[in-house]
């Protein structure tokens, strides 16, 4: 596990060589704006929602004695439960309405790794890539919110919500990943057989969602350049273990 972790975040080294030499940059323009205004909406509403869940909260607290210092506590609290939640919420809107765009990213990157034409790869429709990544990324954001909110209510309780976050983090690490295999995977897998391939490597997308996760908290600049990145170095990984498992064919990749 803690292998192939190491391996889905080294897959990021060269992302930015690869994405010039094949001329990729083309493709991610609509992806980026749909990331800038998902992103900036979900921080604006961190902030706003932030105030009134920290008073919420803070009414448990019935004495006047530290009530300032509570509140205030209560405050930053709120702001992560709606961070974490917005995050969530954020990858998976844009994971989903980017899968027509990143698709064709990801065929091309296949492509040039394995020396197979792109004519021989299972083609599908803007229509089907849409609904494909729409039904992916609502069967993980179901489930990553069943994890999560447990997760989020530890963090009321002291020292044990210093691990409930590095928990959720992986948690949120992984469902992300997972949206970015899946553009390579989706060619050649049905729905149900990625689902299982990507839990064979759940290292791998924890990896790639690391550093994707990370991307997020990097205000403009991170939400550009997330999808670019995060997408390339999830379909190299992605390639690798496809011959690994000899689903497909073309020229030797190193494997993980």
């Amino acid at each position: 596990m803690i292998r192939h972790i190491i391996s889905g975040m080294e897959a990021y080294s060269g992302t930015l060589n690869l994405i010039s030499k094949l001329k990729l940059w083309k493709y991610f323009f609509i992806p980026i704006a749909i990331s800038i205004i998902t992103a900036t909406l979900i921080f604006v509403a961190a902030y706003g929602f932030s105030d009134n869940i920290g008073r919420f909260i803070a009414q448990i607290w019935i004495w006047d004695w530290g009530k300032e210092t509570f509140t205030s506590i209560s405050t930053f609290i709120g702001a992560i439960v709606v961070l974490a939640l917005g995050i969530i919420v954020y990858k998976h809107i844009i994971l989903a309405l980017s899968a027509p765009f990143m698709s064709p990213v990801s065929e091309k990157i296949e492509a040039h790794l394995t020396g197979v034409p792109r004519i021989l790869a299972n083609k599908t429709s803007f229509q089907e890539q849409l609904w494909r990544g729409i039904r992916i990324n609502m069967r993980n954001l179901v489930k990553e919110l069943l994890v999560s909110i447990p997760i989020l209510l530890l963090k009321f309780i002291p020292v044990v919500n210093i691990f409930s976050f590095a928990l959720l983090f992986l948690v949120q690490a992984y469902y992300a990943g997972f949206g970015n295999m899946d553009y390579t995977l989706e060619r050649h897998f049905k729905y149900r057989d990625s689902v299982r391939f990507v839990g064979r490597y759940r290292g791998i997308a924890i990896g790639n969602g690391i550093i994707f996760i990370l991307f997020t908290l990097i205000p403009i600049l991170g939400w550009v350049l997330v999808l670019p990145f995060s997408v390339t170095a999830a379909t190299t990984s992605t390639v690798k273990l496809l011959q690994t498992e000899q689903k497909i064919g073309g020229s030797n990749i190193q494997v993980i």
